[in-house]
């Protein structure tokens, strides 16, 4: 008898092994894969049991979360949605996130290993923190200023902080309100395809993902090239430049929008946007110089993020004498998202030295413990200082005797460059309307701001004026924003 309990007690503990072996491939080996199973639902019920942190604008929440009584429980909320959805992007229990809601979804969500000093912890409660904030460097005032100038029309406002990096505002307009797409059901469904759908593409962010000719105002980076490269060194000398100016090995005539242009000097040329004296220039400088140039602006980046990726600004490396000069004017090939075009002008205001563009400051825990704070750094020495001192009075005389009045602001020195871009076969495409700035108040240290703006200006006339009338009052509204004190 003994020896048949024996051998029972040797098949239970057999049992028992054979259990604890089961139970480890699942919660070992498995667990991963049985996570990601789509039929199992406790993972997005567990994402979505508590509240997901705030995106902070001015120290102030403009996120939010409600607890909608469902299986999964709580839905993000916006405050002013169609004004901040380029800086937060949305949050949806049905489509994922983006932007900011994406590049910092593990502090909103409290999955960050920094939101505890004891994160072990949470693991073997199988819990998590509080959601985390996280405080963005744009100004309200800004950002209000950039939408409201904007009012509907297609295009985008990005500015910079140049001294810092911190980008200040990021607007790109139309909107939409990422609070119709938080939730799950038909109505977000529809939300989501009525939004895609839309020919105005209002989730698109202009201002990151959206590349356009930049038209005249890339003149700044051919100026800036030409300076450095030895090209030009009077910017008041006459460049011997005709009207219009033949394309380099081709029979193609390349005219101005204006008059005056004839023999102009690189200073006038800048001033009054001739596209033949700095198409010229730029072929002077030649294509590895030009392309040095652009690179060191920010050109041809795809890694940029700030956090969230940005599209890669194009100057081709790869050109004829002929595409060259066009390229140098900021056709051809040459595209440029609004923030690559802020940070020309903030490597200008900032004595040539270029800051790497960043959207958050810091990050916090729910009771605002520092978990983070952003890291700034260079980008690098885009430009020598004298070429930056140079190239700004360049730009103040845009704006003071130039294409670029409409920009002036009184008790502050700006410095801008205006621009028209054209596109589409013929060029008969909806021109972009141009501008591109920085300002300084009067006694102040340092520039507080550059921007730029874009606009899909159907009543522009094709001439670089256009971008003083369309763009240039919108720059204008956000420099006064950034110069008034917090």
């Amino acid at each position: 008898m003994i020896r048949y309990i024996r051998w029972c007690g040797y098949f239970c503990a057999a049992l028992i092994v054979a259990l604890l072996c089961n139970v480890a491939r699942v919660q070992v080996w498995e667990s991963a894969a049985y996570g990601a199973n789509p039929a199992n639902k406790r993972p997005a019920i567990e994402r979505y049991a508590e509240p997901r942190g705030d995106v902070l604008v001015d120290g102030r929440p403009v996120t939010g979360s409600r607890d909608s009584g469902q299986l999964l429980r709580h839905e993000r909320t916006y405050a002013n949605g169609p004004l901040y959805a380029p800086v937060t992007g949305f949050a949806s229990q049905t489509y994922g996130t983006s932007f900011v809601e994406r590049a910092e979804d593990d502090i909103l969500a409290g999955t960050d290993p920094g939101l505890s000093a004891f994160p072990l912890w949470y693991d073997l409660a199988r819990g998590r923190p509080a959601g985390g904030n996280v405080a963005t460097t744009v100004r309200a005032a800004l950002q209000s200023a950039a939408y409201t100038g904007l009012a509907g029309r297609r295009g985008a406002v990005a500015a910079l902080e140049p001294a810092t990096g911190r980008i200040l505002a990021l607007v790109s307009s139309p909107s939409y309100d990422p609070a119709l797409l938080s939730g799950t059901g038909t109505r977000v469904k529809a939300t989501w395809e009525r939004l895609n759908a839309d020919p105005a593409k209002p989730m698109l962010n202009r201002a990151l993902r959206e590349t356009y000719p930049p038209g005249s105002t890339f003149k700044i980076v051919t100026a800036a090239a030409a300076l450095e490269a030895g090209v030009v060194t009077d910017v008041d000398a006459p460049t011997e430049t005709p009207d219009p100016y033949p394309l380099p090995g081709t029979s193609t005539l390349l005219p101005n929008a204006g008059t005056g242009c004839v023999d102009a000097s690189m200073a006038e040329a800048v001033q009054w946007s001739c596209n033949t004296v700095m198409a010229k220039i730029g072929v002077r400088v030649g294509l590895a110089g030009m392309v040095r140039a652009a690179q060191r602006l920010g050109f041809n980046d795809d890694t940029l993020r700030v956090p969230s990726w940005v599209s890669r600004s194009n100057f081709d490396t790869d050109m004829s004498p002929d595409q060259l000069a066009l390229s140098s004017i900021g056709q051809f090939n040459t595209k440029a998202t609004p923030l690559q075009m802020a940070m020309v002008a903030a490597a200008v205001a900032n004595g040539g030295e270029l800051r790497s563009p960043h959207l958050v400051d810091r990050t916090t825990q729910d009771d605002g413990d520092l978990v983070r704070r952003a890291d700034q750094h260079t980008l690098g020495r885009a430009m020598s200082p004298g070429t930056a001192a140079l190239m700004q009075e360049l730009m103040v005389k845009v704006v003071r005797d130039g294409t670029g009045r409409n920009a002036a602001i009184r008790g502050a020195t700006v410095g801008g460059k205006t621009g028209t871009a054209q596109h589409g076969v013929g060029n008969a495409g909806t021109p972009y309307a141009w501008f591109i700035s920085w300002a300084k108040a009067d006694g102040a240290p340092l520039p507080a701001v550059a921007v730029a703006v874009v606009v899909e200006d159907a009543t522009a006339n094709r001439r670089d004026i256009s971008g003083n009338s369309a763009a240039a009052p919108i720059a204008r509204a956000v420099m006064e924003a950034a110069l008034r004190k917090p």
